[in-house]
């Protein structure tokens, strides 16, 4: 090591450079990507090949950099993946996907080679360093806001859906998507990409690309044991035609036991060697992708490959392992790169796609939308017929999606069984059988596979990529698809520019549940989207009727970064608003639906439709009795809290900064007590109970059980007309 001179700006907090590198007098002179050119023009050219390579150890090099400036951060899984990410580039394609959030500091370490990171003011490694892990910087995890960057990822198994939805939407452009040996325990992965392969087959230009290193977080991954042979048997059972895979071992000439091996530890003429192979076989399975094959590349390298440590403790670094601890500091040295190479490796790096991923990636793009020009509403009339709420919601949809061709439906429980099956007439489930009894077909718009997790992965990552969705569930079983949507709705908070917001349905609520039980009542879901309105962009909707339910659907399909839940009944029920009061609902967050004078007044705060029957039935009680009443029926419940309560001014794309006044708040909900009423969870009163200054109390749901009817499950509940009735009484004294 010397003290370097004609240092690159960019490399300006680099502490270790080299004096020479082996091979670089004959592979390093120019460009392997020659100007003009977005990719190498062959994988068997030595220069490409060592290029390659040069780049690799670059971005261990700035891995570990990055998380040692903040002795902190997942340096290990990322460096045994390194060779195949630095092949993508140098095979032009820059639209990489990954589900393991841990290796963010190496993606983060891509995106700087090409100036991404330049667009967030990150122009050289020390600036990289230090927004590390800091606010407004670059998170531990993947998230919607790093410029070049596709997808956010923090829970494993996620990202797949990423690279599908892409794959999707834009035909002939490659999604690799890294996934974790680690987290190939988890389910999800395999069977989402089974049941997508399935619906659409002609979509194989995503490529899943396995770090198989035999490590996981703190021990082996539980996939370690596996041959090649199984390993490979494991992917063609799971649908994949074509499985490529590396194997550094077959390329070791340093005597390393066991099966998995750090190609850095090897020769030159071995280290080029095992480039060349991962080069070679990055190149046939993008190709493989992108020609109609479902592919998967493997990559077999010990965790750690070029890091300070291998196996699971190369993971994650600790309070104390700084850029001067001596493992940490040998690990830099080793790897460091002199300045000449650094400059060559930028220099590809900028020409691979064309130019900077923050430029030509499709997430940096707005998807264009067809118009859905003015969307038919059918407006009952109020106090007519009873009608399904989900239903009239349902006839909306099936008009979205014949306007908009990439607008898809998820449900795994079925969309008959929730009384959208006006969705599959319209629209027709995806399935390889044409059947007209059961409205199937292999180009329909319904996708079906029995994961809420794969439901709701497709729906939220193909909303965050631009286009439209819906997904539909139970709200009993919702809870399964959740953790992506939640990234999703996290993502778009940050996001850098509009996208159709994620919306859902969620029907079949636990008061419809009577003789399913328990295992149909879990409303308690309801407390993941109280906590996440405070989010600033979370807004779960509560239509009253099936006039209110379409005004809500309509309200929604204009919106764009926000995560719109709308929870309704499948049973047919009384009409009580025009499509105007709920327009007034979304707006204000609630509307008057009736008004009893007395001497005195009980306001009721209601959500949900079946919740309303108990509450009018309590209002005549009263009547009956002199006391007036109030029932109010929240819609938006959002629009209740304070301005102060929520993060709104935090979103930078769609702010929306409405809530009620506190005068119309008092004008709306004030008397003499006021009482909550919800057949879910309490959670979702808590903007009104945190205003209010009535003497106040509330119903709420409590646990499931085996019933006869939804008002046998309400009176277990204790949520009753004569429950009401007698806590008014109370309060009102």
């Amino acid at each position: 090591m010397t003290v370097a001179t004609n240092v690159p700006a960019f490399c300006e907090g680099i502490k270790h450079f080299k004096e020479d590198l082996p091979g670089f007098k004959e592979y390093g002179q120019t460009p392997a990507i020659q100007e003009g050119q977005t990719a190498i023009a062959s994988t068997t050219d030595k220069n490409a090949v060592y290029q390659t390579m040069l780049a690799a150890d670059a971005l261990r090099y700035l891995t570990l950099h990055i998380t040692s400036s903040k002795q902190s951060g997942h340096p290990g899984g990322f460096a045994s993946i390194a060779d195949a990410i630095a092949s993508l580039v140098m095979l032009g394609h820059k639209n990489i996907i990954t589900e393991v959030g841990h290796h963010a500091p190496g993606f983060y370490s891509n995106v700087f080679l090409d100036t991404s990171l330049e667009a967030m003011g990150i122009n050289t490694v020390r600036d990289m360093g230090d927004r590390f892990r800091e606010m407004h910087g670059l998170l531990g995890h993947l998230s919607g806001q790093i410029p070049g960057l596709l997808n956010p990822a923090g829970p494993l198994g996620q990202g797949q859906h990423f690279a599908m939805a892409g794959a999707k939407l834009h035909p002939g452009v490659l999604f690799p998507v890294t996934i974790g040996d680690g987290g190939l325990g988890e389910p999800y992965i395999m069977s989402s990409f089974g049941h997508f392969n399935t619906s659409f087959p002609q979509v194989t230009n995503f490529l899943p690309i396995l770090v198989w290193n035999g490590f996981s977080q703190e021990h082996h991954s539980m996939v370690s044991t596996k041959t090649n042979e199984e390993m490979i048997a494991y992917w063609k059972g799971n649908g994949f035609a074509e499985v490529i895979l590396v194997n550094a071992k077959d390329y070791d000439d340093s005597n390393q036991p066991g099966d998995y091996v750090n190609s850095t530890r090897f020769s030159f003429e071995a280290r080029m060697a095992f480039s060349q192979a991962v080069l070679e076989a990055t190149d046939k399975a993008a190709k493989s992708a992108l020609g109609g094959t479902l592919t998967v590349l493997i990559v077999k390298q010990l965790k750690g490959s070029g890091v300070h440590k291998d196996g699971a403790q190369s993971h994650n670094l600790y309070p104390g392992d700084s850029a001067d601890k001596d493992y940490i500091m040998s690990a830099l040295k080793e790897r460091a790169l002199t300045p000449e190479a650094w400059q060559l490796v930028r220099n590809n790096y900028l020409r691979s796609n064309g130019g900077a991923a923050v430029e030509t990636v499709v997430t940096e793009k707005e998807y264009p939308l067809p118009d859905l020009g003015k969307i038919p509403l059918e407006e009952y009339s109020v106090g007519g017929d009873k009608k399904v709420a989900t239903t009239a919601m349902g006839a909306i949809a099936g008009y979205v999606g014949q306007q908009d061709k990439n607008f898809i439906v998820a449900n795994a429980d079925g969309n008959a069984a929730s009384g959208i099956n006006n969705i599959n007439t319209a629209l027709k489930i995806i399935h390889p059988t044409t059947d007209e009894t059961y409205f199937q077909q292999p180009n329909g718009q319904v996708y079906e596979p029995l994961s809420e997790d794969a439901c709701a992965g497709l729906a939220a990552a193909q909303a965050l990529f631009g286009a439209r969705t819906l997904w539909c569930s139970y709200e009993s079983f919702a809870i399964n698809g959740l953790p992506i949507w939640q990234t999703v709705t996290q993502a778009m908070a940050e996001l850098r520019r509009p996208t159709p917001s994620t919306i859902t349905l969620f029907t079949a609520g636990a008061l419809e549940q009577g003789r399913n039980g328990w295992t149909h009542q879990r409303p308690e879901v309801e407390n993941y989207f109280a906590g996440m309105m405070r989010n600033g962009n979370v807004f779960p909707l509560f239509p009253c009727d099936a006039n209110s339910i379409q005004a809500c659907y309509e309200w929604a399909l204009g919106t764009s970064n926000k995560g719109v839940t709308i929870t309704a009944s499948k049973s047919p029920l009384e009409i009580r608003t025009t499509l105007e009061q709920t327009r007034e609902g979304l707006d204000k967050g609630a509307i008057v639906l009736q008004e009893t004078p007395g001497d005195k007044t009980v306001v009721f705060a209601v959500i949900g439709d079946m919740t309303l029957i108990p509450t009018f039935e309590a209002a005549e009680q009263l009547k009956s009795q002199g006391i007036g009443s109030k029932i109010v029926s929240v819609i938006n419940p959002r629009r209740l809290y304070r301005s102060s309560d929520t993060a709104w001014d935090t979103i930078t794309q769609s702010q929306d900064g409405d809530f009620l006044s506190d005068a119309d708040f008092s004008a709306m909900f004030d008397g003499d007590a006021l009482i909550g009423v919800t057949g879910g969870s309490s959670a979702m009163l808590e903007p009104v109970m945190l205003r209010s200054n009535s003497k106040r109390d509330l119903f709420a749901w409590k646990r499931g059980e085996t019933t006869s009817s939804a008002g046998q499950i309400m009176e277990f509940n204790g949520i009753t007309a004569d429950n009401f009735v007698k806590r008014a009484k109370e309060l009102i004294g």
